[in-house]
């Protein structure tokens, strides 16, 4: 269904923030050929804003989609995740005929959205299988083949178990390494010291816990291997309650405007925390403390080792399934303060060592140019 522009229709599919993300850069450069909406399934879609129109019911789920913690499935479940679903099958199903063209973003739901929908033909996104975890299971490879017109897997291997059932799947590269953000921000003025760390604490509920444990670790430093530190804001969080959380004093900038939040300062650092600005901290930065996961793997792709501590609560089945992709360029370590103090002195320590996982990591996750691929099979 052509719009009154004359340019074909697209609905853009989410689910998920880093999963938006991805979304928002391939809308913003399809303007010119398509009429572009966003339906990003869960949270507010914050990275479409001012890209592309947002439309369909949102869910809230009380995990907020991760799956890092055990029972979040059961919890969401119980707190009603299953009533978040018709709603959606039902926009997909009015919405069917409204589009020239569907591209999904994101893990199998949204093909099986699709799918249950009646929408064929589409685009799928595959961002989250890694080739190193559990595979392609046979329903997913008989849905995939009914629903999808093509798939950009993230590996080879991923993308000849799916050609070998009949599916035009691609392997064009790591999309994510396309759509890190940058902004108007200079980090490199910013550094006093010799070394620098970016703080990824995540985008979910336990983001300022993470955030007061990142610091502590680095609070107790030695002086000479103290860092600069910066860190990356998620939309929709408030910077003074990070700062209060972790006991600094916050700086607000005179102005509000672009990725500039202000600074932090006590307990020996100084801190810059910035908001779309994340592939600036990068080219700043030696080494990535990261609770985040679309971030995790950018910051691995660009060469930086990354630290992440783990709760007894998490799924570890998950961690080592990333790990297997990841190897040494990310360290699992517990969440307590000492043990995260010590892997991030051991690697400030050794400059040699941050080049060699940084090596890994970029070895392990590739390197740019998946988005013009996808673009260009949009265009057909």
């Amino acid at each position: 269904m052509t719009a009154p522009t004359g340019k074909r229709r697209l609905l853009v599919i989410s689910n998920g923030i880093g999963e938006d993300s991805i979304g928002a850069e391939i809308a913003k450069r399809l303007r010119a050929d398509f009429e572009v909406d966003a339906y990003p399934t869960l949270g507010p879609g914050h990275h479409y804003q001012g890209i592309c129109r947002i439309v369909g019911p949102r869910a809230e789920l009380a995990s907020q989609g991760s799956r890092v913690d055990r029972g979040t499935v059961a919890r969401d479940l119980a707190t009603g995740g299953l009533a978040t679903i018709p709603p959606g099958l039902a926009f997909m199903r009015r919405t069917r005929k409204a589009y020239d063209h569907y591209l999904v973003i994101g893990d199998f739901i949204g093909v099986a959205g699709c799918w249950l929908s009646g929408i064929r033909g589409i685009t799928y996104l595959d961002v989250y299988k890694t080739g190193y975890g559990r595979p392609y299971a046979a329903t997913e490879r008989w849905i995939i083949k009914r629903t999808c017109r093509t798939v950009f897997s993230r590996g080879e291997r991923l993308a000849r178990t799916l050609v070998a059932a009949g599916v035009d799947a691609r392997a064009a590269g790591n999309v994510m390494m396309d759509t890190i953000p940058r902004g108007k921000y200079d980090a490199t003025i910013r550094r006093m010291r010799p070394l620098a760390v970016t703080l990824l604490p995540g985008s979910r509920d336990q983001t300022a816990e993470n955030f007061a444990l990142q610091i502590d670790a680095l609070a107790y430093l030695p002086e000479a291997l103290r860092p600069d530190v910066f860190v990356a804001v998620a939309e929709g969080l408030a910077v003074e309650a990070l700062a209060q959380r972790a006991a600094l004093h916050f700086d607000p900038p005179a102005i509000a405007a672009g990725p500039y939040l202000g600074t932090m300062s006590g307990r020996g650092l100084r801190v810059h925390p910035s908001r779309g600005a994340f592939g600036n901290l990068l080219a700043a930065s030696d080494l990535v403390l990261s609770q985040a996961g679309t971030a995790t793997i950018q910051a691995l792709g660009s060469g930086k080792p990354v630290i992440t501590f783990t709760r007894p609560n998490d799924r570890m089945k998950r961690f080592r399934e990333e790990n297997r992709l990841f190897g040494e360029a990310r360290l699992l370590v517990p969440a307590e303060r000492v043990a995260l103090t010590e892997a991030v002195r051991a690697l400030l320590a050794d400059p040699a060592e941050i080049a060699r996982l940084g090596a890994i990591g970029r070895q392990r996750i590739g390197g740019p140019g998946a988005i013009d691929a996808i673009i260009d099979s949009l265009r057909r």
